[in-house]
């Protein structure tokens, strides 16, 4: 089953040689075949008679019939046997957790999580990520899972995609390096209630998860590109993306051989038949949900790529809110460690949700299972054989849609539109005049997304996943909302809410340890010296933005004698080096030098006199190798320091002056 109409499945990019284009076309029947038949399988037909030989009376030409036979019987059942391979894509956002913990606890004679490649443009920074997946590994046990994020490739002003590009940037400003602006990122705070609450779970992952040998190195951790090629190239694999589109369109354009290996997409976002969920950007885009948002372009060419696609939109996930039910039940289920894990990240993001709403920033007062609830979803129709829509958990139907990737009039050069602005041809051969060369949002602020004179109506649709007919739309399978469930008599309402509680708590397959029963003899214990007796020397606060060499400064500080040097404070400011999460490496080091007693500022993400959402001064900073990642893991020696009891969201008293 193919949901690709013919003229949508032609790609709009001119990079593909014409070989590949014609493996590529050759591959789509064969594509419409598999995902209509179902899973591989075999029916051996006998034929019936009224006396059979005896054995020994068999010809030669007939024993070898029934060796034959009896192969494609043995061959026939392994193949019915066999694990679906599953490649995960995510933005390790905490809806993330809850997925990636589901799936891993599923048998891996069923479903084989072979690898998980982390995209690093939206929710979460790419070190802080990286790391935090490796744990989440290690505790399931599950270190044989390839991990790959960020790399330092680029595109050429022509169009050409070198090898490895990060994914750090959305395609539309993606160009030589990793530096760059965050058009549709500035959607998320960088700080409270956004990145940092993220990339550090509030508090919860240093305060629980066990640490393994692996971890983020410099120009030795595998990029994402390379880990999706050699896992699809190993054969046919389920990609589930639960951020933006950014990695797979990448390896669909550099690789258009590979997508014969996709089985299906199975997508975590998008809003149909229901508003978008940018609470930040309502005023401009009140139609685009977070993940399509992330990247419009690379979820377009991911739509149109022919790669079977189902859709769990929040048409979907807003039939499944955190209920209190559910928060009441999972608060007496946690048996297990990810069960455990996973509870305590929910709780710290549901009150930090209330805190939110309370204050009137948030229109949507729901806390929903968005991209858990995505993933039993495709569990659930790969476990029926993905035929005719078959799921425990989500009533799905078709619709022909397409994503919005720029507004109307098209063809109309603003400034706005790097495929299209100053060049003499289409960056990646795209049509003049066709969907892409409108305007293209350039931030939550942008004028030419409100109607002049004031009126808030909807203007910018960059992200939409728009339903429409003719030859621009994709016919895909949507989940329109979530069953409910079967037991009447039950708290939980939704069928999906009774499956990954009994899921999370199975015994089977579950974690080996947490930080406390990994280490037995670890404690949480604040290191404060005794300097009553000792001269003091001149006060200090030292203020930084967390780059390697201000690590090696305070270290130098904390060095000196007190009678020389009184360090009294550390500010530090998330619009420099690093992100603003890297203060746990401050708590880190303090806890390592035993000065516990110096107080922790937690300054602006942005410079002073800008929005706190935008990045003006930091697009000039590179994501990847000597920026960012480096400067987020200290080179990928911040796990080698102890974990200070003092964490970001941990303990939020310690993070004023």
């Amino acid at each position: 089953m193919q949901e690709a109409n013919p003229a949508a499945r032609r790609s709009p990019l001119r990079r593909a040689t014409t070989s590949s284009a014609a493996a590529s076309h050759r591959s789509a029947p064969l594509a419409r075949a598999r995902a209509a038949d179902g899973p591989a399988s075999m029916v051996i037909r006998r034929r019936t008679a009224t006396t059979a030989p005896a054995p020994a009376a068999m010809s030669a030409h007939a024993r070898t019939g029934m060796a034959v036979l009896w192969f494609l019987a043995v061959a026939a059942a392994s193949v019915a046997a066999a694990p679906r391979r599953l490649l995960v894509d995510t933005d390790m956002d905490t809806d993330d957790l809850l997925a990636l913990l589901y799936i891993l606890k599923h048998s891996r004679s069923e479903f084989d999580v072979k690898a998980i490649t982390i995209n690093a443009n939206e929710w979460s920074d790419a070190g802080h990520a990286v790391n935090h997946l490796y744990d989440i590994l290690y505790m399931m046990g599950r270190d044989d899972v390839a991990v790959g994020v960020g790399g330092d490739g680029g595109i050429s002003g022509a169009g050409d995609v070198r090898p490895d590009v990060g994914g750090y940037l959305p395609l539309i400003d993606q160009g030589m390096s990793t530096a760059g602006g965050c058009r549709y990122r500035q959607a998320i705070p960088p700080g409270r209630g956004g990145r940092l609450d993220v990339d550090t779970n509030s508090g919860v992952r240093r305060g629980f998860l066990p640490q393994g040998p692996r971890g983020y190195r410099p120009l030795r951790q595998p990029t994402a590109q390379r880990v999706m090629a050699d896992t699809l190239s190993a054969g046919p694999t389920t990609v589930i993306l639960l951020g933006a589109h950014t990695n797979l369109a990448l390896l669909l354009m550099t690789h258009p051989h590979l997508r014969r290996n996709v089985e299906r997409a199975y997508v975590s976002g998008g809003a149909v038949r229901v508003p978008g969920n940018l609470f930040t950007a309502s005023a401009t885009n009140p139609a685009a949900e977070f993940n399509i948002f992330g990247d419009p372009f690379a979820a377009y060419q991911v739509l149109h790529s022919g790669v079977p696609v189902t859709l769990i939109p929040l048409d979907a996930t807003n039939t499944i809110p955190v209920t209190e039910e559910f928060y009441a039940e999972f608060r007496r289920r946690q048996s297990t460690y990810e069960a455990q894990y996973c509870f305590q990240s929910l709780d710290e993001v549901l009150a930090r949700h209330m805190r939110r709403t309370a204050g009137g920033g948030h229109a949507n007062t729901g806390y929903y299972m968005w991209d858990s609830f995505a993933a039993g979803v495709a569990l659930s129709s790969m476990r029926h054989g993905e035929t005719g829509g078959v799921n425990e958990f989500a009533e799905l139907e078709y619709m022909n849609i397409t994503v919005v990737t720029s507004n109307e009039p098209y063809g109309a050069r603003d400034g706005s539109n790097p495929f299209f602005d100053g060049r003499a041809t289409p960056k990646f051969g795209l049509q003049e005049g066709g969907v892409h060369s409108g305007h293209v949002q350039t931030g939550i602020r942008d004028a030419f997304c409100l109607v002049p004179g004031g009126n808030r109506s909807r203007r910018c649709e960059d992200g939409y996943t728009k339903e429409l007919s003719g030859p621009e739309a994709v016919r895909v399978y949507v989940a329109t909302r979530a069953k409910p469930n079967a037991d009447k008599n039950s708290s939980l309402n939704r069928e999906f809410f009774k499956s990954f509680l009994e899921v999370l708590n199975l015994p089977k397959n579950a974690g080996r340890f947490n930080i406390s029963t990994q280490f037995p003899h670890y404690r949480e214990i604040l290191y404060k010296p005794d300097f009553r007796n000792v001269s003091r020397g001149k006060p200090v606060i030292f203020d930084i933005d967390m780059s390697p060499g201000d690590f090696v400064s305070l270290i130098y500080l904390l060095k000196e004698p007190r009678e020389v040097i009184d360090l009294k404070a550390v500010l530090v400011s998330g619009n420099g080096w690093a992100n603003i999460a890297s203060i746990d490496i401050v708590y880190d080091v303090l806890h390592m030098m035993g000065r516990d007693d110096v107080l922790v500022g937690l300054g602006n993400t942005t410079s002073l006199g800008n929005p706190t959402l935008g990045c003006k001064n930091s697009y000039a900073i590179p994501h990847g190798s000597g920026g960012f990642i480096d400067s987020d893991t200290l080179y990928g020696l911040a796990r080698s320091l102890p974990r200070s009891p003092r964490r970001s969201s941990g303990t939020p008293a310690a993070t004023c002056l």
